[in-house]
Formats: C-alpha cells, structure tokens, sequence
C-alpha cells in the first residue's frame, strides 16, 4: 500500500489531471489524499450560493474518489500571486507532512494559470528528500483548458514520459467531472465531456490503451 497525495490549485484540477489515476490507485489498494490549495469568497464576488454549492460538490467528489482525507488550505482563488510563498509553502508542508506521502501528483508549471505554476513551486520545495524522505515520486499532470493554453516560449510544453492506462475508469472519471457543474462545458469548450474523452483517447494511443492518462516524472527515487 503506498500513500498518495493529489495537490490541486483548484477543485476539479485533480479530476481533469489524474482522475483515472486516481481511482486505478484506490483500486490498488492505495491510500489517496486530496490536498485542494484555493477557495471562494463572497469578497471576490462569489454569491453565498455558489460558496456553498462549491463545497457540497467537494464534498460530493471526495465520497465519489473516497479519498482517505481532505485538506484545505483556503487561500482565495486566482490570487495566489499576492499570497507570499513562504506562507503558501509552509501549508502545503503542513499536510505533506502529515500525510507523508510516497507519492505525489502537482499541475504542470507551464499551465496558463498563474495559480498552478505557483502551486507547482510551492509544492517543489516540499519534496526535498532531507526533509521530505518518505517522498520517493514527483509527477505533473496536465490539465485540459490551462496545459494546453500555455504559450510561453520559454517552456519547452508538456511532454509525458508516463503513460497510466484508465480505460477501467474513463466513465467514472466524467461522472465525478460532472459534479462541478459550473466547469464543464458543451463541446468545443475544453473542459467538456467531449474534450476529456479525446485527450484519453490520444493519450491511450501513445500507449496502446483504450484511454490512458499521462504525466511527466520529476522525480523518482528506487
């Protein structure tokens, strides 16, 4: 049994990412934990409404994955960059400690977001093998309307080295995607039904599966 812990800038992130994985892992045996970075607040704009619609779908989500626990760090959304990173790294760490997990999920750095490159590098220096031992692996995953979005030509894109075959989870994964009601779309939106199924399909085709997820590794210590 290994313990495996999902960092997500925001909820949903975890599901368009490693959804599949994720479920394939709990099939395993694994214990899966869901580290979720943001939240909403009526000072940004956010009705009383969809505050707490957004919460019952976490809630609603982490039954559906069965999650072994779930963390929340509650800084406000698409303001991380006004958030000091000393601050941010020292909660992340918090849970990574607690949770000690052998392995860990974060976004790509490359993501248009400016949330998921500062969750990526926050999360970084919560991997140092002196201070982290018991994290043997590092894997990005991508995330449909923010990878693919990226632009800066200063990074070379996503390019997976890890294939993980969720042909079993597929159908599970679009259900739970469905949950967040207010992030998925009608065709040709990216976060749409549509869209997770053809980037599955892709995927799976680089490595014979009928529907497959895929990650860079960062870091792996045998």
């Amino acid at each position: 049994m290994k313990k495996v812990l999902v960092v997500a800038p925001h909820p949903d992130d975890e599901t368009l990412g490693c959804g599949g994985t994720l479920l394939k892992h709990h099939d395993k045996g694994d214990e899966i934990h869901w580290l979720i970075v943001t939240h909403m607040f009526e000072e940004q704009g956010f009705s009383k409404f969809k505050i707490k619609k957004r919460d019952q779908e976490v809630k609603n989500v982490a039954n559906l994955y069965r999650f072994h626990s779930t963390h929340k760090l509650k800084y406000p959304t698409s303001e991380l960059e006004i958030i000091k990173l000393g601050k941010l790294i020292g909660g992340i760490s918090e849970v990574v400690k607690k949770v000690q997990p052998e392995i860990i999920y974060v976004p790509y750095p490359g993501d248009v977001h400016t949330d998921h490159e500062i969750v990526f590098n926050a999360t970084s220096a919560c991997t140092k093998s002196f201070r982290y031992p018991f994290v043997k692996k590092v894997l990005a995953y991508e995330t449909l309307s923010e990878t693919d979005f990226g632009i800066n030509p200063d990074h070379n894109g996503f390019r997976p080295n890890l294939f993980v075959d969720i042909s079993k989870y597929l159908d599970k994964k679009i259900e739970i995607m469905k949950v967040f009601e207010s992030e998925i779309g009608d065709f040709p939106f990216p976060r749409s039904e549509k869209a997770i199924r053809s980037l599955a399909a892709v995927r799976g085709a680089a490595c014979g599966a009928q529907a497959a997820e895929s990650f860079m590794i960062l870091r792996e210590i045998w």
